[in-house]
C-alpha cells in the first residue's frame, strides 16, 4: 500500500499540475530542502542549555528573525524576572477566520558532557550521517548543492531533535504555505519558550502577564517522537514532572577504607539501601500510596490504547536488554501509571580515579513522572514520608555539627519545581479534526495516544488559560533525546513540515 502510495504521488508531482495542497507543499519542500538546512544547522549550532542565558537570548533572537523573514509579526514576551529566557511570540491574521491556533514548541535544550558523544561528534557542531551511527550509518559531508539527500540520513546535535526540529517544522510548514499561495484557514499564533527543560518555572507567569495575547481554540504541541512504529502520532496528554535530589552523609572527610572500613558508615552504601527499598523487582513503586490518586482511563482512552501497535518485543531487542519492568503490561499502559527514576547517582570516584576510601556523601536524582490525579508537592511528600519511615533524618540543608552528632542516618532533600499531568478529552471536536489533517499526509492509520510518556508543561496552559491542548510530535522514535548523539532522522523533519502545513489548514 505505501509503495503505491508513493509511485502515485510521485506521478503526480512529475507532471508539475499538483493540485493537492500536500502535494504543493511537498514541491516547495524539495525545491528549497538546501536552504532549509542550512539555515536549520544554524539553529541547532546555538548552545542552548539552561545555564547559558547568554545564547539562549542569541537563540531566541535568530528564531526571532527566521520569523521575520518569512513574514510573521513577532515580539518577544518577557517574564517579570531578569535573566528569564523570553518567549518568542509571532502572529498571523487570516482574514475571516473565526477559530485560532497556536503552535508551540520550546528552544532550549538539556545539559551536555561532550566527552560522551561518539568521536567526530559535537553537541553543537550540526553533522551528518548516512543513517544512525549505532547500526551502519556513517559519518558523511553536508549535502552539496544540488545533491540528492536521503530521508533516511541524520543530523546529530544536541537540540537537533528535542525541540528545535519542533520550531524548524513549525515555521518551514508556514513558509511552504505562504511560498505555494496556499492560505491558512484559521488565526497562527507561534510560542516558543526557552525554559522547557527546566520544568518551565516562569511560563505560568508569562501566559498569565500575556492571556488576552494568547486567547485560542486550540494549542498545538510539537514536541516528542512519533510512534516506534514510524507512524505518525497524535497525543492527548502527557505526564507530569518533578525532580528530587538526595544526599546522605558520611564521615566528615574521606577515609582509608582499610583502616576504618567495617566501622565507619559508607553513604554510598546507605543510599543504594535507600534507592533501593523504592522499588521491587518488576519496577512496581514501594512508596506508600505512590498509586492511590491516579485517575481511572475512561473506556475510549482504553479503546485507544488497544489500537495502538504493540512493538514491545521490537524495542526490548533493539535496546538489548532481557526482561521490561511491568506485570504483563505493555508499553503504553505503563506510560499511564506515575513512575520513580534514579537519573543518575555520585559517590566518590570510579575507573582510573578510583581509590580505596569510604567516602563522605553519596548523591543521586530522582525523577518523578505523574499521571492524572497526581500531585507534584503529594507525590514529594509520599517519598520524604518513606525515606522517613527507613530511619532517616531529612534536613533541606546541610546538617549541622548538632544534627550529624545525633542522628546516624542523615539525608538532605530537595524538591524541584515541578508541575502536574494533563489530558484532553478524546472526543473534543477541533481535536479530531487534528487528526483528520494529520492523516491526510500518511498513507497510515494515525496512533492516538491518551498520554505520552514525556513530560510537557501542558497543565500549566489549562490553568492558566483554560486551554486546550494537542500534541503533535515530529523526531524519530531513536532520536536520543536528553542523551550524547542526540539526532534527527531528516525524514521526520519534512513528514514533521507537512504535518504542521496541514494542520494550518483546518477549517
Amino acid at each position: 500500500m505505501k509503495k503505491l502510495y508513493a509511485l502515485a504521488l510521485l506521478a503526480l508531482l512529475g507532471t508539475g499540475q499538483a493540485t493537492d495542497p500536500l502535494l504543493k507543499v511537498r514541491q516547495f519542500r524539495r525545491a528549497h530542502e538546501q536552504e532549509l538546512l542550512r539555515e536549520f544547522e544554524q539553529l541547532v549550532a546555538i548552545p542552548n542549555v539552561a545555564a547559558d542565558t547568554a545564547n539562549l537570548r542569541h537563540t531566541a533572537l535568530f528564531i526571532q528573525d527566521m520569523m521575520r523573514r518569512r513574514g510573521i509579526k513577532t515580539q518577544l514576551l518577557a517574564a517579570p524576572a531578569a535573566g528569564v529566557p523570553p518567549v518568542v511570540f509571532g502572529e498571523v491574521r487570516t482574514p475571516g477566520a473565526t477559530r485560532t491556533i497556536i503552535f508551540y514548541a520550546h528552544y532550549d535544550g538539556q545539559p551536555v558532557n561532550p566527552a560522551q558523544w561518539r568521536e567526530g561528534l559535537a553537541p553543537f557542531q550540526p553533522t551528518y550521517a548516512t543513517g544512525p551511527l549505532d547500526r551502519d550509518g556513517k559519518i558523511t559531508p553536508r549535502p552539496a548543492p544540488g545533491q540528492p539527500v536521503s530521508p533516511d540520513w541524520r543530523l546529530y546535535a544536541r537540540s537537533a531533535s528535542d525541540d528545535k526540529a519542533g520550531v524548524m517544522t513549525i515555521l518551514a510548514g508556514y513558509q511552504a504555505l505562504a511560498a505555494s499561495k496556499l492560505k491558512p484557514k484559521v488565526n497562527i499564533k507561534f510560542f516558543f519558550e526557552g525554559e522547557e527543560e527546566r520544568g518551565s518555572p516562569h511560563l505560568a507567569e508569562i501566559l498569565s502577564r500575556y492571556k488576552a495575547l494568547l486567547a485560542s481554540d486550540l494549542w498545538v504541541i510539537c514536541d516528542g517522537p512519533v510512534h516506534q512504529s514510524g507512524r505518525k502520532q497524535v497525543v492527548f496528554g502527557a505526564r507530569g514532572d518533578v525532580n528530587m535530589s538526595l544526599k546522605v552523609y558520611g564521615p566528615r572527610r574521606p577515609l582509608h577504607s582499610g583502616h576504618y572500613g567495617n566501622w565507619a558508615p559508607n553513604p554510598a552504601l546507605a543510599l543504594a539501601r535507600l534507592l533501593a527499598s523504592m522499588e521491587d523487582s518488576t519496577g512496581r513503586v514501594r512508596v506508600a500510596g505512590f498509586y492511590d490518586d491516579v485517575t481511572p482511563l475512561t473506556p475510549a482512552e482504553k479503546a485507544a490504547l488497544a489500537r495502538v501497535p504493540n512493538l514491545d518485543q521490537t524495542i526490548r531487542q533493539e535496546l538489548g536488554f532481557a526482561r521490561p519492568y511491568g506485570t504483563g503490561q505493555s508499553l503504553v499502559e505503563l506510560l499511564n501509571q506515575p513512575s520513580l527514576n534514579i537519573n543518575g547517582m555520585q559517590s566518590a570516584n570510579v575507573g582510573a580515579q578510583a581509590a580505596n576510601v569510604i567516602p563522605t556523601v553519596a548523591t543521586a536524582v530522582l525523577d518523578l513522572r505523574l499521571v492524572p490525579g497526581n500531585d507534584a508537592q503529594r507525590q514529594v511528600q509520599k517519598v520524604i514520608r518513606h525515606i522517613d519511615a527507613r530511619g532517616y533524618h531529612v534536613t533541606a540543608a546541610e546538617p549541622t555539627d548538632a544534627e550529624r552528632a545525633q542522628y546516624p542516618l542523615l539525608v538532605r532533600v530537595q524538591p524541584e519545581t515541578g508541575y502536574n499531568a494533563q489530558r484532553t478529552p478524546l472526543d473534543l471536536p477541533m481535536a479530531q479534526q487534528v487528526i483528520k489533517a494529520v492523516q491526510t499526509t500518511t498513507p497510515s492509520p494515525v496512533v492516538v495516544l491518551p498520554t505520552m510518556g514525556g513530560s510537557l508543561p501542558l497543565y500549566v496552559f489549562e490553568q492558566q488559560l483554560n486551554a486546550h491542548t494537542i500534541t503533535v510530535p515530529v523526531a524519530n522514535y531513536d532520536n536520543n533525546q536528553h542523551a550524547e548523539n542526540e539526532n534527527i532522522r531528516l525524514g521526520n523533519l519534512w513528514e514533521g513540515l507537512e504535518t504542521m502545513a496541514a494542520i494550518m489548514l483546518l477549517k
